[in-house]
């Protein structure tokens, strides 16, 4: 059971994670990719990816979220292959950002406050490899910038973080049924996200004003 800490307190632990990638030059996306294009995409999992997706499209800067999978050994994969275990594939999501309205250490800090960082068998109700959290880094900046929030949070919770950091590999996009599924299908969503008990655990690990 994760040490439960106050929502003061975990709103400034995160607020440091942001200004520790500052002082290090993490802030943003590499200068490469704010001058040759507009948009900048990352690649996080955090369990189901229809709450991913959810998460992310909330946040003001963030262009689109595709729901998908990454991390494995085997092309195009389906989603049964992948509840099923037997592909190494990750339920991400695929985010496109406007890197001048948000900076990759926010999506960083939104990821690590829609995750419960100490559970290694998956994420709430959903265990399995699939269901882990992850973030893939797309750049030797973005690397830096996870693993110094990985490390900081470490040093906060004083404990070990489960979250794991693999470099960005392919993505591919789940089936049409599973993009948008929390605006779709909102009554089945909500339904499903209280069920498996999301966001009581959130609470529990980053306070009642998460």
């Amino acid at each position: 059971m994760a040490k439960l800490i106050h929502s003061r307190a975990a709103i400034a632990a995160l607020s440091l994670i942001f200004a520790l990638t500052v002082s290090l030059g993490l802030a943003g996306p590499s200068k490469a990719a704010a001058t040759n294009a507009r948009y900048a995409t990352a690649v996080f999992a955090m369990g189901c990816f229809w709450c991913a997706e959810a998460d992310f499209e909330k946040a003001k800067g963030v262009v689109r979220v595709v729901s998908g999978y990454t991390g494995g050994t085997v092309k195009n994969p389906t989603y049964e292959a992948v509840s099923g275990g037997d592909t190494g594939h990750y339920e991400a999501v695929l985010v496109t950002y406007d890197p001048k309205k948000i900076a990759y250490s926010d999506l960083l800090t939104l990821f690590w406050r829609n995750v419960d960082p100490f559970d290694a068998e998956g994420q709430f109700c959903d265990k399995g490899s699939s269901y882990r959290a992850a973030i893939f880094p797309g750049n030797a900046a973005e690397t830096r910038a996870a693993q110094a929030s990985k490390d900081y949070l470490a040093g906060h919770f004083k404990r070990d973080i489960a979250t794991k950091i693999t470099a960005r590999s392919t993505f591919y996009p789940a089936e049409d049924y599973h993009q948008n599924y929390y605006r779709e299908n909102p009554i089945r969503y909500k339904y499903y996200r209280s069920r498996c008990g999301r966001d009581d655990r959130l609470k529990a690990v980053w306070g009642k004003k998460n």
